[in-house]
C-alpha cells in the first residue's frame, strides 16, 4: 500500500496572514465609515479574510473596532510625542498640530479627521467599552501634552497663565476643533491658522 507523499492540509488562517497589515485594514474602514455604519463584509474584504477567520482572529464587531482604536492611539500617539520634542513649546505645538493636521487630512475617500473624536464619540453613549476606550485615550493625550508645557515652564519659556495640566486641555480641545474641522472639509491652510493661533497663545506670556 503507498503512502501518500501530498503535504497536510493547512487549517485555519493562510500563511500570509499579517495581523498588523490586517488590523490596519479594519482601522481604515473604521475610520472612513465609524463603527455603526461599516459592514463586516466591508471589513472582512478589507481585511482580506472570511468572517471566520476574521472572527478567530480579532473577535466580535466591539472587539475589532477597539483594538483599531488601540493601534490608532498608539501610532498617532508615537508621532506626536515625537513633535512635541522640538526644542520650544512654541515649536513643539505647531509642530504637534502639523502632523496631526496631516494625518486629518489624508484618506484615500477624502479628509476623515481623527478616527477617535470623529467615531468614537458618537458611540460613547451606547458603548461603555468604547466609552472607557475614548476616556483613556484622551487622558493620555492630556498627559503627554502637560508633560511638554510643565518642562517649558520649569525652563522659564514663555506661557500662559494655568497649572500646566489647565493649559494642555486647551492645546488637547483645539486638537479635537481641528479633527471635526478637517473632516468638515475646511482647507488645510483654515486648520493651520487655527494651529499657529492656539500655539502662539499657548506659549505667550500672559
Amino acid at each position: 500500500m503507498r503512502t501518500s507523499t501530498k503535504p497536510a492540509r493547512q487549517r485555519g488562517r493562510p500563511r500570509s496572514y499579517d495581523r498588523d497589515v490586517a488590523l490596519g485594514a479594519i482601522r481604515d474602514v473604521f475610520w472612513n465609515g465609524g463603527f455603526s455604519a461599516s459592514s463586516l463584509d466591508d471589513i472582512a474584504a478589507a481585511a482580506g479574510m472570511n468572517r471566520p477567520s476574521l472572527y478567530a482572529a480579532f473577535g466580535d464587531k466591539r472587539e475589532m473596532y477597539l483594538a483599531a482604536l488601540q493601534m490608532f492611539a498608539v501610532e498617532s500617539g508615537r508621532e506626536l510625542q515625537r513633535a512635541l520634542e522640538a526644542p520650544t513649546l512654541r515649536e513643539a505645538l505647531e509642530a504637534f498640530y502639523g502632523r496631526a493636521i496631516h494625518d486629518y487630512l489624508s484618506g484615500d475617500e477624502g479628509p476623515r479627521g481623527c478616527l477617535v473624536i470623529c467615531t468614537a464619540v458618537t458611540e460613547a453613549v451606547r458603548e461603555p467599552a468604547i466609552r472607557s476606550a475614548l476616556v483613556a485615550i484622551l487622558a493620555d493625550i492630556d498627559s503627554v501634552v502637560a508633560a511638554r508645557i510643565a518642562r517649558a515652564q520649569a525652563a522659564g519659556e514663555p506661557c500662559g497663565r494655568g497649572d500646566a495640566e489647565s493649559l494642555a486641555r486647551v492645546a488637547t480641545s483645539v486638537l479635537h476643533s481641528l479633527a471635526v474641522r478637517a473632516r468638515a472639509g475646511e482647507r488645510r491652510s483654515e486648520l493651520v491658522a487655527i494651529a499657529r493661533a492656539a500655539a502662539e497663545l499657548i506659549a505667550s506670556r500672559a
